[in-house]
């Protein structure tokens, strides 16, 4: 990292009068997440998966909780007790701790279903999962507008096959089999209520700053719903940007940062400087 830019950064960030941290994947490599960057990365989290030549679009999908929900909840049973055993690493706290100092505080936006933010003390009112969240639960059919919360459902996972063990969650209201309340590939039974509310909380925080900085973490170009929303701040609320990814930290300003590292790694750097 080039210290010119982490001082860049660290006058951006003495500048803000709010935060918004727009995270990707990325994001949870340094608590040690996999990241399903291509076949081979997500078949080297799930061998199982990567013997049948499973693709991680096929398996996230609403079609396999029809066709072989063993498999199905397996696979998410699976990410549900990792997410629930992992600790966010230490950049989850500086982020905060530099949020927190701004006058309008901060705001998240993320494309992560693992609900790391909230594990680390980030007030859920301020978060965005524009995705969902695996911690939440939803109908499969879908029967009505329900989400409710996953915290009373402990999947027994075979993990050495992705196959679930006991019985799949039911949705209270119909009896039918439920699934995470996440955005899957092929979806059209996405309950986006939660989402929704998020989403307008966190637009109504953007509508009080002059003076947002976005720090972007560990969003890349495949998927890109997390550089999508970073770029609509930049372009429509006098926003300016720290890119953090360590493949992709072009920016297309010089007002704007671009370092190219891992998470944990540039925030600490930046916090050194603050």
């Amino acid at each position: 990292m080039n210290p010119a830019d982490l001082e860049h950064a660290a006058a951006l960030l003495h500048q803000a009068d709010l935060l918004i941290v727009a995270a990707g994947a990325g994001m949870g490599v340094d608590s040690g997440l996999p990241d399903f960057r291509g076949n081979q990365g997500f078949w080297k989290a799930y061998p199982a998966l990567g013997r049948a030549g499973m693709e991680f679009t096929s398996v996230a999908s609403p079609a396999t909780f029809q066709d072989d929900p063993t498999l199905a909840w397996g696979f998410y049973g699976h990410r549900l007790n990792l997410y629930r055993a992992t600790i966010p690493h230490a950049g989850f706290g500086l982020l905060k701790k530099w949020g927190e100092r701004m006058a309008h505080g901060y705001g998240v936006f993320t494309s992560n279903v693992d609900g790391h933010f909230q594990a680390a003390g980030f007030d859920g009112q301020r978060i965005y999962e524009c995705h969902g969240s695996i911690h939440h639960l939803q109908c499969l059919e879908p029967c009505g507008g329900h989400i409710w919360s996953a915290r009373d459902y402990a999947p027994q996972v075979d993990n050495d096959a992705c196959r679930l063990l006991g019985a799949a969650p039911t949705c209270p209201h119909c009896g039918n089999m439920a699934r995470p309340n996440i955005l899957m590939f092929g979806d059209w039974g996405w309950n986006e209520g939660r989402s929704a509310q998020q989403e307008r909380r966190l637009h109504a925080l953007l509508h009080k700053a002059q003076r947002p900085l976005v720090i972007e973490l560990g969003a890349g170009v495949a998927i890109p719903s997390v550089r999508h929303f970073g770029q609509t701040v930049l372009q429509h609320r006098n926003s300016r940007m720290v890119r953090i990814n360590p493949r992709e930290p072009q920016v297309a300003s010089t007002r704007d940062v671009g370092l190219a590292a891992g998470a944990l790694a540039a925030l600490a750097a930046i916090d050194a400087l603050l």
